[in-house]
Formats: C-alpha cells, sequence, structure tokens
C-alpha cells in the first residue's frame, strides 16, 4: 500500500491499572514517525449482558482480570492491519478493527483492544493536524457544552452499602456556563458529605466517586441530597434537578421475574431485630421485591415527591414490555436513560425506537468497541428525538476522551461521576479548558426545557 501522508507507523499497547485497581488496555497509535495518540480503556462493573466483550486473561496474576490477551492482540493483529492506513479515516479504521475481530461482540481481539486503538487513533489525527480532540470528532458544529449529571451518591454494584439503586445524581439545569455549574455540584458534594457526618453516616465514598452511606431506600436518599441542594444555597427543582440511575437489571431475578431490594431488605431486618436472613411470614423478615408494575409505580411515586427529571435503567435489560408501560406512564414526565437496554448498539436503539421505549440512550464507548459506532448512535439517537448522555464507566483511567465527545456532539449531557477522584475529576477540568478555548460561542443549557 502506497504510503499516506498522515500514514499509522507504529500501533502498540501496554497493560496499565484503572481506578478501582485492575488491568486495563492502554495503545498509542503514532503517525508519521512523529505523531502520537495515546488511550487508555475504561471498564464497568455493572455491565450488560449484551455489551462487546471485554477480553480477560483469566489467569492467577491479577485474580484472573489481566488484559495481556487483549494487549497483544493490539500488538500483532491489529498493528498489521493498521499500518499504512490514513489516521484520518476513523471509519475505515474502525472498520478493519471490526473486520479484523470478526465476531459479533468483538470476543475475539476484545473490545477493551479495539477501543484502545480507535479512540488512540482519533487523538493521533487530532494531534497530526494540530486541532482539539473534539474538533476533529465533531468539525465546524461543536460548541454545546454538556450539563453535569453529577454523581453524588453511590449504590448497587458500585459500594458496599444498603442503598439498592445505583446512583444519585444532581444537575445543575439553570447555571450560566459549564464552569458555574461544576461549582454548584461541589458546593452540593461538600454539602452533602458535612449532612452525613453529622448524622454520623459514612462518607467514604464509592467507584465513582460519590457517598456511600448506609440508608434504607431511595426515599431517604432523595431527601438527604435535597437537604444538600438547599443548605449549599439551591433551590430543588428550579434550579437543581436530581437523575437516578436504578440499574434495574442488577436487581432482576430470573426466577420469580421481580426486582429485588437487599440493601432495604437488610436494614429492616435489623432494625426490627430480627437475625435471621432467610423468607417466613412475618413482615419484618420478609425479603423486599417489587414486580414491574410496582417498579412503575414506585417511580411514579419518586417523580411526584422529588425533582428528579431522568431515571437510567428503570427496568431490566430484556424487559421490553415493561419499558413500553414505563414509557408510556412518564416518558413525557422524565427523561428515561436506555443503558444495559441499548448498550450503545444502533441495532437495539433502532428497535427501542420502533418500539417507543425509552426517550434517551446512555452512550459507553466501551460497550460498543469503535470510536465510530458510537457516534452513530449518537447521531441515530438524535435525529429520532432521543436524547444522548455521555458517560464514562466505574473502572476509569485519567483519559479524558468522553470530555471531547460530549462537546463534538453536542450532547448536552455527561455523566462522569463525583467532584472527587482525579480518574472523574480529569474529564470536568478538560470541559472547563474547552469552554474556555470555546469562548464566547460555547453553549449552556437546561437539556430538559422540552419536557
Amino acid at each position: 500500500m502506497k504510503k499516506k501522508s498522515l500514514a499509522i507507523t507504529d500501533v502498540h499497547a501496554r497493560e496499565i491499572l484503572d481506578s478501582r485497581g485492575n488491568p486495563t488496555v492502554e495503545a498509542i497509535v503514532t503517525v508519521n514517525d512523529c505523531y502520537e495518540g495515546r488511550a487508555g480503556v475504561p471498564s464497568g462493573a455493572s455491565t450488560g449482558k449484551f455489551e462487546a466483550v471485554e477480553l480477560r486473561d483469566g489467569e492467577l496474576r491479577y485474580m484472573g482480570l489481566g488484559v495481556q490477551k487483549a494487549v497483544n492482540n493490539v500488538n500483532t493483529k491489529i498493528k498489521e492491519a493498521l499500518i499504512g492506513i490514513d489516521v484520518c479515516d476513523q471509519k475505515l479504521i474502525d472498520y478493519i478493527l471490526i473486520d479484523t475481530d470478526g465476531t459479533e461482540n468483538k470476543g475475539s481481539l476484545g473490545a477493551n483492544a479495539t477501543l484502545s486503538v480507535s479512540m488512540a487513533a482519533a487523538r493521533a489525527a487530532a494531534e497530526a493536524l494540530n486541532i482539539p480532540l473534539y474538533r476533529y470528532l465533531g468539525g465546524v458544529r461543536p460548541n454545546r457544552l454538556p450539563v453535569p449529571m453529577m454523581n453524588i451518591l453511590n449504590g448497587g454494584r458500585h459500594a458496599t452499602n444498603t442503598v439498592d439503586f445505583q446512583e444519585f445524581m444532581i444537575m445543575p439545569v439553570k447555571a450560566v456556563s459549564f464552569k458555574e455549574g461544576l461549582r454548584i455540584c461541589a458546593e452540593i458534594y461538600h454539602n452533602l458529605k458535612k449532612i452525613c457526618h453529622e448524622r454520623g453516616l459514612s462518607t467514604g465514598v464509592g467507584d465513582e466517586g460519590g457517598f456511600a452511606p448506609d440508608l434504607p431506600d431511595a426515599t431517604a436518599v432523595l431527601d438527604v441530597i435535597v437537604e444538600a441542594v438547599k443548605a449549599a444555597g439551591y433551590k430543588p427543582d428550579e434550579e437543581v434537578k436530581i437523575a437516578i440511575d436504578a440499574a434495574a437489571s442488577e436487581l432482576y431475578n430470573e426466577d420469580d421475574k421481580k426486582y429485588h431490594f437487599s440493601g432495604e431488605t437488610q436494614l429492616k431486618r435489623k432494625w426490627a431485630g430480627v437475625e435471621n436472613d432467610f423468607y417466613d411470614e412475618t413482615d419484618e423478615s420478609r425479603e423486599i421485591t417489587r414486580t414491574t408494575e410496582e417498579m412503575i409505580a414506585y417511580y411514579e411515586e419518586l417523580i411526584e415527591r422529588f425533582p428528579i427529571v431522568s431515571i437510567e435503567d428503570g427496568l431490566a435489560e430484556d424487559d421490553w414490555d415493561g419499558w413500553q408501560e414505563l414509557t408510556k406512564r412518564i416518558g413525557k414526565k422524565v427523561q428515561l436513560v436506555g443503558d444495559d437496554l441499548f448498550v450503545t448498539n444502533t441495532k437495539r436503539l433502532d428497535a427501542g425506537i420502533k418500539l417507543e421505549v425509552a426517550n434517551a440512550i446512555l452512550v459507553k464507548v466501551n460497550q460498543i468497541g469503535t470510536v465510530s459506532e458510537a457516534i452513530e448512535a449518537v447521531e441515530m439517537a438524535q435525529n429520532n428525538g432521543y436524547k444522548a448522555v455521555i458517560s464514562h464507566r466505574s473502572g476509569e483511567t485519567e483519559d479524558t476522551f468522553i470530555a471531547d465527545l460530549a462537546v463534538a456532539m453536542n450532547a448536552g449531557q455527561i455523566k462522569t461521576g463525583a467532584p472527587c477522584r482525579s480518574d472523574r475529576v480529569a474529564k470536568y477540568n478538560r470541559l472547563l479548558g474547552i469552554e474556555e478555548e470555546l469562548g464566547k460561542v460555547s453553549v449552556y443549557m437546561d437539556p430538559f426545557h422540552k419536557l
């Protein structure tokens, strides 16, 4: 192949650690032997079963979580396939990655292998062209800074507490800039810490930096968040709204088709002085479960009482009938985000659109395994009246790629954790820099003004 003016001349990967101390893949793509793009791949704890495959070694080292196989795939098969390719042809690069893998779910090379190179190639192209990554990915259109969907209280798979829902987030919808919105969130976060401390609740944090106290149920969590918003000097609902990630697939039991609230059950038994963990006929020891209908009714109750504007993964990933009913009942009142439901996959998103299920998609680049496919998911959502929320994972690196992606796609919303832990704060700091670069043309606006 004739060497291109911006040809890929080297591809190299190594094993690094993510924010949970687990291995992940970092790739470096070199162009013309002088420009480099580097990218680290995130990893999820609460993962949908339809996600692209994250290749792990399954050996004793790192308790089976090593990624040397994925690294080797980058350094051999992927490198061989990409040497000489024009780094500016992102779709061709990603097509080659998909074709070289040859599976539906990236199970051969590993989505952690393909994504590391896909992201690094985009960075290398931006570096070679001497333009910001958001400009390379989005062209002339990027000017919208995302509203933070900031996780300030963790539960579920992201913490070892009794809170069953996975994330409780705040959104500074009436701020005049991203900079101001970030400050508002940080102030509420610190007030929440103070309130937890005064009540003797844990101020330790979960995987994404949110506090992880033992609280009995979602109502108790939302009460304390509203209190923190007020303590910081802001008006709930008017200035700051709340978002929830229920991660309901993690609660769902296939055997009885119900959602099991183990944390809520645990605290109920503890407070009742019931020591046994087995089921009997007493109210004090009975396990708390909810049917699909009861889950929907529960959300209806919560959104009536609290300033909730977004619910993510409110039902299980395979409960399409339930999702249709959920969307019908509350889809015009709140944003319903599909994470495990859609897994950044255009085929599943297309099915959801046709079934009129949910009204937004969560976009996690490692769920699908290439940058092009993630962008296609955002574009499909936006073209069909669905909103897109760009998201981190619970196992993160210091890589700030998703900050640029959120601006590139004018997504208007980003999930990237609490104002705590450098792996989360790095994304926020990058967005501060982008807002400054954009200057007077930057836009920050309430993404729910039409809801």
